[in-house]
């Protein structure tokens, strides 16, 4: 796909690097290495800012001066929105879902004092199982009479313009691994919302790259996810019109370390997220790549992969959540033990 036909912001001026995980390599008998979307632009970086680069663009050409979008208390998305809003002099206003009972706390660290730090514009707080665009229509509805013109960016920038992030980072990603010349024999990421899964799919085999994409389900099981990847899929190859087939091996999902649900901490999930940090240096966060490096771990342990093959996780960020729950992270409390 040529990118350069699309409207884009550029919140990111490198490629972000791929790093050889010598310690955990040494411990799992097997080379790891890590792609680190932990270090993209905007207020602490992730996976969600290069969907901005486009969606914020999109946004601009349409002459729009109010952001809107949703996600879980703690919500990464919502942090970059938001800074992405601020960097381009707008307003933002957050949907947050509370998925857990009695989880919201305003005045709670991680993104919840990045939220009031970056003087986000509003925020409506809906109970689980809302609908959110319905709840996202209603703000807007409400600027609109104020003489606003909104945009809407749904949970995760996971549409068909959002996920154009992600085939520009299978973009990247190729051109590194041709630079470098490394080639992996598997690549590992958190399936969420299910923009970057899709956008980094279609992006990879239409550049002719076949590795196999281990999606490690954050939120739902794997017959729910599987669809929910392959309809956003079948979405970015008809809206850009894309010589791009996907068959239904394409979709690898794996939803044993979902524990009892999004955002529910796991004992597999601690021990990654120390693994790491102890290990690496890098920090992993609760919700998506916590429980995407519990999967992997859990994989190569299962002697799934040989010493002499390579392994890829992309590191899609979300670190300000660690501190929202550092008894959690450093002493297991309150973990899934089902």
């Amino acid at each position: 796909m040529d990118l350069s036909k699309f409207n884009r912001r550029k919140y990111t001026d490198y490629k972000t690097p791929i790093e050889y995980l010598a310690n955990l390599s040494k411990i799992l008998a097997c080379n790891v290495y890590i792609k680190r979307d932990d270090l993209l632009g905007l207020a602490a970086g992730g996976n969600k800012t290069r969907k901005l680069e486009f969606l914020m663009a999109d946004a601009m050409n349409k002459n729009c001066d109010s952001i809107i979008t949703c996600g879980a208390v703690q919500s990464n998305h919502c942090r970059l929105t938001l800074a992405a809003a601020k960097k381009e002099n707008m307003a933002c206003h957050l949907v947050l879902e509370e998925r857990v009972p009695n989880s919201y706390n305003p005045k709670a660290n991680g993104n919840n004092f990045l939220f009031r730090l970056l003087g986000v514009d509003g925020i409506s707080l809906v109970e689980k199982g809302a609908n959110m665009a319905d709840e996202m229509q209603k703000v807007a509805d409400a600027l609109a009479e104020k003489g606003k013109k909104p945009y809407i960016i749904p949970g995760g920038g996971s549409n068909e313009i959002g996920s154009l992030g992600y085939v520009a980072c299978a973009q990247e990603l190729y051109q590194q691994m041709y630079e470098s010349k490394l080639h992996f024999d598997a690549i590992y990421l958190a399936s969420g919302s299910g923009g970057t899964h899709s956008g980094l799919l279609v992006g990879l085999r239409d550049i002719g790259v076949e590795t196999p994409l281990f999606g490690i389900s954050v939120n739902r099981n794997k017959d729910e996810q599987k669809k929910v990847i392959s309809d956003l899929c079948e979405k970015i190859i008809s809206f850009h019109k894309l010589p791009v087939k996907l068959s239904p091996e394409d979709i690898i999902i794996d939803d044993k370390f979902v524990g009892r649900g999004y955002s529910y901490p796991t004992e597999g999930m601690v021990e990654a997220v120390q693994t790491l940090a102890r290990e690496e240096a890098i920090l992993l966060d609760p919700t998506y790549t916590g429980k995407a490096m519990a999967g992997m771990l859990g994989h190569i342990r299962s002697n799934k992969y040989t010493k002499e093959e390579n392994i890829l996780f992309l590191h899609t960020g979300g670190a300000p959540a660690l501190y929202s729950i550092p008894e959690v992270i450093i002493n297991g409390v309150g973990v899934d033990r089902l």
